[in-house]
């Protein structure tokens, strides 16, 4: 807060030591409240000038019971409002314990209102939505006092007041005469030094009206200044002073009472504000989140139509992240099954030949490679094509490779049952034959052993030795890799393909940071060999990389899409505050008449914006989440990872900090006055 220069109470011309003498002197009989000359003019919107006051003096001091009367019209409403600092005077000066509250900021202001101040309307303002003793901590909220200190004040004041066994009821459940006395309870919660009661009876039957006379009269006995803005001059009556008011101007101000006032000790007031109390921000963040919790839950379907568009807009982000992230999750598994450390060489058409290319890869060029090119392990020449196999009466189109005897080292596949062909079956042009899981399936349903049984593949018998480990999923490309048979590469190439050239030769490669430069070499020595480049060479790990990347490019693209959704989402929480800041501006009215500061304000209502954001995140990761498990069991490739999750909730809590930024602004710039005469 500022710090607003001491008004040291001495009249403008005089000085000297006998003014400062004179002023010590006089400093504890200072009023409370002194007016000096004010004036209130309005310009309504037609652009009529209105003068509500003019030129008003008054002294208060502290003990009195004073009423202000006035028909009508009079200025006695403008009047209340200026000195509950709830509106600011045109011109004139306002002295509060001896200090002019002119250059007060509005932080200091607020402090007036709920540590000097405690009001009583008319038409109770209480929140509807509270319970009594909820209504009654409100003004100590603002104060910083703790949640059990506030209780225990509350109750102690309900019950004072006579209604200590309603306190847990809400306003619409309690009679007029039991509202104006939470009212009370509350204007006396922070102390009420001063208690400003604007027709505190308007609204009450006779008896109810007999008894809060009766309780203003004995807080004023207590020592608490009370002040009654009245146009009634039966309830004027049982003031000690009564100052009238016509056409905004003090026209009487007499004294009821001959007694004397009691002792003064309004540097007390002066004293409180040098040392006031300033409420620590971790007690008023958490204060604001529960009462953003408390307005939320009191408008389920409301908060539930705010939820939607963050719900909708965290659950696509979640699930199509997830689905980006399975797909290429599935795309890296399918290479990284082949191997991310393989070279591969296929045929290539070279320059000016016509029509498909014929391979020119030979066997022996495997065994070359492993001899020659350094930080080669070991190569896999391989033919492949697709013929129908038989067993029995079954009948099954597959496809059929002949390839080297390292082909399960080299890719990482091990057997389930039987072993693998040698290089002296495939020397020997052995008519062997190892079967995928998928063919072992296929071929044998009753679950019988494969092992030693012959199969037909193009009529050429094969037993069968072997059978390989279920892969799982698809293959590259979206074949399944269980759906093959395997044979001897010579075997193959002589009793199947008619053909002894290999359609590729797989190079695994031992120092994977080194594969560029083996690539590199590869060609070399291949060129050589053959004479000319009639080959291309596959590099698993570019291709991994280029993969990868395309696919982060897709998964961004499926996020933005989300993330698109969220905005939208965000644009429905903030044109949901507004409307609320729309309907709940008498309550912005009241909160700002029993203390409440701006920051205070707009740290609820954003609160309120952060928290309905928040808890539509945590809705929408859960429907995210369960998208992406149904979509994982009809077979679609879903992949969570925390990150993705995680962005996805800090991006909703950030959507609620920054389209709710704007409602709570402007929640927090209300006039107290205007937002207090909202209907």
């Amino acid at each position: 807060m500022s710090a607003v220069a001491l008004d040291s109470g001495v009249p403008r011309g005089v000085s000297g030591s006998g003014a400062r003498s004179r002023a010590a002197e006089s400093a504890d009989n200072i009023p409370v409240i002194e007016l000096r000359n004010i004036t209130r003019t309005f310009v309504t919107s037609g652009g009529v000038e209105v003068r509500a006051l003019r030129g008003v003096d008054l002294k208060i001091h502290i003990g009195e019971f004073i009423a202000i009367v006035g028909q009508s019209g009079s200025g006695k409403s403008t009047m209340m409002n200026i000195l509950g600092c709830l509106d600011k005077a045109t011109s004139g000066t306002y002295l509060f314990a001896g200090r002019n509250i002119r250059n007060f900021e509005p932080d200091d202001l607020a402090w007036l209102r709920r540590e000097g101040f405690g009001f009583v309307f008319q038409s109770y303002n209480l929140l509807p939505h509270s319970t009594a003793i909820q209504n009654v901590e409100i003004p100590a909220i603002y104060a910083g006092y703790s949640a059990e200190e506030r209780r225990i004040r509350a109750e102690a004041l309900l019950t004072s007041l006579g209604i200590g066994d309603r306190m847990d009821h809400r306003p619409s459940q309690l009679s007029g005469g039991q509202q104006q006395r939470v009212s009370i309870a509350r204007a006396l919660m922070n102390g009420g030094n001063i208690i400003l009661a604007d027709e505190p009876t308007g609204a009450l039957d006779s008896q109810s009206g007999a008894e809060v006379v009766t309780l203003l009269k004995n807080l004023a006995r207590q020592g608490h200044t009370v002040i009654i803005i009245t146009h009634d001059p039966a309830l004027a009556e049982h003031a000690d002073r009564v100052v009238e008011f016509r056409d905004g101007q003090v026209i009487s101000d007499r004294r009821t009472v001959d007694e004397e006032l009691p002792a003064p000790g309004n540097t007390r007031l002066r004293d409180m504000f040098l040392n006031r109390r300033i409420a620590s921000p971790l007690v008023g963040i958490g204060e604001a989140i529960r009462m953003a919790m408390s307005s939320l839950t009191s408008n389920v379907f409301r908060t539930f139509l705010t939820l939607l568009g963050i719900v909708i807009g965290v659950a696509s982000v979640v699930a199509m992240m997830a689905i980006g992230q399975g797909a290429s999750q599935m795309i890296v598994d399918q290479i990284s099954s082949i191997g991310t450390n393989m070279l591969t060489l296929q045929p290539a058409r070279i320059e000016g030949q016509r029509g498909p290319s014929p391979s020119t890869l030979t066997f022996d060029d495997a065994d070359a490679i492993t001899e020659n090119v350094p930080n080669v392990i070991a190569t896999l020449a391989e033919i492949q094509g697709s013929y129908t196999v038989r067993y029995g009466r079954q009948d099954y189109s597959s496809t059929v490779t002949a390839n080297s005897a390292n082909m399960p080292e080299i890719r990482n596949w091990p057997l389930s049952q039987g072993v693998y062909f040698t290089r002296e079956d495939s020397d020997r042009y052995t008519a062997v034959a190892v079967l995928g899981a998928t063919v072992a399936d296929r071929m044998f349903p009753d679950g019988g052993n494969p092992l030693g049984e012959y199969i037909l593949i193009r009529n050429v018998p094969f037993q069968v030795i072997g059978v390989l480990t279920r892969k799982g999923g698809s293959g590259f490309g979206g074949s399944d890799q269980d759906d093959a048979v395997f044979v001897p590469l010579k075997t193959g190439a002589l009793r199947l393909f008619g053909q002894q050239f290999a359609r590729s030769i797989s190079v695994a490669v031992e120092d994977i940071s080194r594969i560029s430069e083996t690539e590199n070499t590869l060609v070399e020595f291949m060129t050589v060999r053959h004479g000319t480049q009639d080959f291309r060479v596959f590099n698993s790990a570019e291709l991994l990389d280029t993969v990868s990347a395309s696919q982060a490019t897709f998964t961004m693209l499926l996020g933005a899409i989300g993330a698109i959704s969220l905005v939208v989402g965000g644009i429905g929480v903030m044109n949901i505050m507004l409307v609320s800041v729309t309907e709940r501006t008498r309550e912005i009215g009241i909160r700002m008449a029993t203390g409440a500061r701006q920051s205070d304000i707009l740290s609820q209502f954003l609160s309120e914006a952060i928290v309905v954001s928040a808890v539509g995140g945590v809705l929408g990761i859960a429907v995210g989440i369960g998208i992406g498990l149904l979509l994982r069991v009809v077979g679609a490739p879903v992949e969570f990872t925390t990150a993705p999750i995680v962005v996805a909730f800090c991006c909703a809590a950030g959507i609620g900090l920054i389209f709710g930024f704007t409602p709570a602004r402007k929640a927090a710039r209300l006039d107290p006055v205007v937002a207090l005469a909202n209907e």
